[in-house]
Parts: structure tokens; C-alpha cells; sequence
């Protein structure tokens, strides 16, 4: 039952793709070698998995622009919350009982309030700047063996 359950909420996360109506990344090129990346998911997705595709799109992004190599000027996560409202109901109970021309009976009333549910929205977003070659010092990543890893992890086509 876990099993199914988990793969109906991974079912219901935000896809990697540009974003639509579920969330997703977009990208302004900034300079020839540096990008501004955001991933937004829906309620369904968790803020690693947004981190993990604002990663992938800059491995892809970095790849797709003749580059091997990225490192991350800046990076922060964060996300909004909304919320849904599930509407209150009443429901009666009676029960009657006739005795010769004379009804008598009772009836019970239950309320329930209506049910506010807060929804979180993850987010995350990166500054990067590629190169072609591994930079002398600092941290940077190999955006071929990035893309192979996040993409094995969420079992995506390589």
C-alpha cells in the first residue's frame, strides 16, 4: 500500500519541463556563460526534488551551450504557501415512531466545519556560470556526470 501511495503522489509532482500550469524550470541567460535557473513545483513536490531539477537544468543547460563544467555563484531555495478550503456539511438523523393518530420522534444534528488545508510550493533557483574547461580551484561540477546521476535518480531517459 506504501508503494502505491508513494507512486501516486510522485505521479502528481512537478515534472521536469518548462514551467506550465504544474510548476517547472525556466532559465534567463545573463552572459554568454552564466545563467539564472528556477525550479517551481506544486504541492505534491518535495523541495529536494526541486533542488535536484534546478541542478539537472543547469547540467543540461551548460551541455546544451557547448560547455562541460559549472559552478554555482548563488543558490537559494524557498517556496509559497496557499491553501484549499474543503467545504463544512451537517447531516440528520430521526427516527419516528406512530402510536394510533399521534407521530412522535427525534432527530440529531451533526456539523462539520469546513477544513482548511495549507498547501506548500517548493522553489529553488541557481546563478551559474559554465566553462569549458575544469577551473584551478574552487568547486565545480562535471555537467555530463550531474545530468547521468539526477537522471538515474528519477529513472529519466539519459
Amino acid at each position: 500500500m506504501t508503494l502505491l501511495g508513494s507512486a501516486l503522489l510522485f505521479g502528481c509532482a512537478t515534472p521536469y519541463s518548462s514551467t506550465g500550469f504544474a510548476g517547472g524550470y525556466s532559465e534567463t541567460q545573463l552572459a554568454p556563460d552564466a545563467f539564472r535557473i528556477t525550479f517551481s513545483g506544486n504541492g505534491f513536490t518535495s523541495p529536494e526534488r526541486t533542488q535536484d531539477f534546478a541542478l539537472l537544468r543547469a547540467a543540461d543547460l551548460t551541455l546544451s551551450h557547448g560547455f562541460h563544467y559549472f559552478a554555482i555563484v548563488a543558490g537559494g531555495s524557498g517556496g509559497s504557501t496557499s491553501s484549499i478550503t474543503l467545504p463544512g456539511s451537517s447531516y440528520t438523523t430521526a427516527s419516528a415512531t406512530g402510536y394510533g393518530n399521534s407521530v412522535y420522534g427525534t432527530a440529531t444534528t451533526t456539523y462539520i466545519p469546513p477544513t482548511n488545508i495549507p498547501i506548500f510550493k517548493p522553489s529553488s533557483g541557481l546563478l551559474i556560470r559554465c566553462f569549458t574547461e575544469r577551473p584551478p580551484g574552487g568547486y565545480v561540477f562535471d555537467a555530463r556526470f550531474l545530468s547521468n546521476s539526477l537522471k538515474g535518480k528519477y529513472h529519466m531517459k539519459t
